[in-house]
């Protein structure tokens, strides 16, 4: 067998050196002119290449010392070749293979979350990265890191920030499978009591709606031309369920009940895309079966429902060839389609007018949730009719005790303590 081992011809300075090349493992393949992870087109998996190390030392025993030491290491699963690899490198390998069997959605989210890491840590050699480096990223996160959905040089909410450190820990793993570092430095980093507190300070409370406000807006928007997707919003769909209604075969107003969940409609951020449309629709299905749901209409909003009906067949009829049949319950006075940014300002927009408090439209329904739990609705019901499979999050996270239920309670006290 060949001496793995070259002795090199003498520098300018007229010293001999000595050389082995040894084979340390794999890497993934780069695109030389973007430096981008390539994948198989076929199969979608990360394309692989052969990484070799080069050794030069000054004496052969020297280089006969740190091949013993590579081969001792990766027979024994503890060498980590050394890679110029980058944080946002990285990043961009674990969401090609996080977001291989993903809905479209799920992915936007992934890549949403990891923006944080990549704008403070991105520069960084993951082999450089170590427990301080993350520590300090989550308190500039809880101080500063927000850039969109609110002012931005402001602190993220912990369960982003939570959000984003599980996605950091994710790519780190597969870090640690790949042979690039030795230990996931992000495992043990958790969010600092003082941080928590911090972020508990700045939070926005987001309060639902009370009773006399629910029907102050909707005594105020009646004969509105969105009065019934109001309605739809205020029975407990989600944005993306009311803009994801259909009339067929959705919405059934002989029997009045409409089917939840069967198709939403959800803004989705595309950053590969071009400034101006990397805001994009995607129409699927609900997440779970319990979100899938048919519920009876109330009265109320049939009636509103079978008005709207008619109000865009009168507006089919006088648009002409301009209309766009589109099948959606909510769309505009040409039959197009609103998107879940459009309802959110229109909805705006009715508060304003009305002069009721501003909320977020799942403000809205967190107060119909409470409402219904706090005016004796089984707990199972309001669970299924908001399409939860998990009762104990219903009541943990969209039921909010109002002062109209508190002093039922206190009702209640007095007849027990007469």
């Amino acid at each position: 067998m060949p001496d793995p081992i070259k002795k090199l011809p003498p520098n300018r300075r007229g010293q001999i050196r000595y050389r082995a090349v040894v084979d340390v493992g794999y890497e993934p393949q780069t695109d030389k002119a973007t430096g981008e992870v390539i994948t198989d087109p076929a199969t979608g998996k990360v394309k692989m290449k052969r990484k070799q190390l080069t050794i030069t030392k000054d004496t052969k025993t020297e280089v006969k010392d740190e091949l013993a030491r590579i081969r001792h290491q990766r027979s024994a699963g503890t060498y980590v070749a050394p890679t110029k690899m980058t944080v946002d490198a990285l990043l961009d390998l674990w969401l090609k293979s996080a977001t291989r069997d993903v809905e479209e959605a799920t992915a936007s989210n992934y890549d949403n979350a990891i923006r944080p890491v990549r704008k403070y840590l991105g520069h960084k050699p993951v082999q450089e990265l170590s427990e301080e480096d993350v520590e300090a990223f989550i308190d500039w996160m809880v101080t500063e890191g927000r850039q969109r959905g609110g002012k931005p040089g402001t602190g993220l909410g912990i369960r982003s920030v939570r959000l984003t450190l599980g996605r950091l820990r994710s790519a780190l793993n597969l870090a640690v499978r790949r042979g690039m570092v030795v230990r996931n430095v992000a495992e043990h980093v958790t969010i600092s009591k003082q941080a928590k507190e911090k972020a508990r300070k700045n939070a926005t409370e987001h309060k639902p709606w009370n009773e006399e406000e629910v029907k102050r807006f909707l005594e105020g928007i009646q004969g509105h031309r969105s009065y019934a997707p109001m309605l739809l919003a205020l029975i407990a769909e989600r944005p993306a369920e009311v803009c994801g209604a259909r009339w067929s075969p959705d919405v059934d107003l002989t029997a009045g009940t409409i089917a939840v969940g069967t198709n939403t409609r959800t803004i989705v951020y595309d950053r590969t895309a071009e400034r101006g449309q990397r805001n994009k629709v995607v129409e699927k299905g609900a997440k779970t079966e319990a979100g899938k749901r048919t519920l009876p209409l109330p009265k109320p909003v049939l009636r509103a429902l079978k008005a709207f009906h008619a109000t865009q067949a009168a507006e089919k009829l006088a648009a002409g060839e301009a209309y766009e049949d589109s099948g959606y319950v909510l769309v505009d006075d040409l039959g197009r389609p609103w998107k879940t940014d459009k309802l959110r300002r229109e909805a705006h927009k009715l508060m304003a007018t009305t002069g009721v408090r501003k909320v977020r439209l799942y403000d809205a329904r967190h107060a119909c949730l409470s409402w219904m739990a706090n005016n004796g609705v089984p707990d199972t019901v309001v669970s299924a009719w908001a399409g939860h499979s998990d009762l104990g999050f219903t009541k943990r996270t969209y039921v909010h005790p109002d002062p109209q239920s508190l002093k039922a309670g206190s009702e209640k006290l007095a007849e027990l303590l007469g």
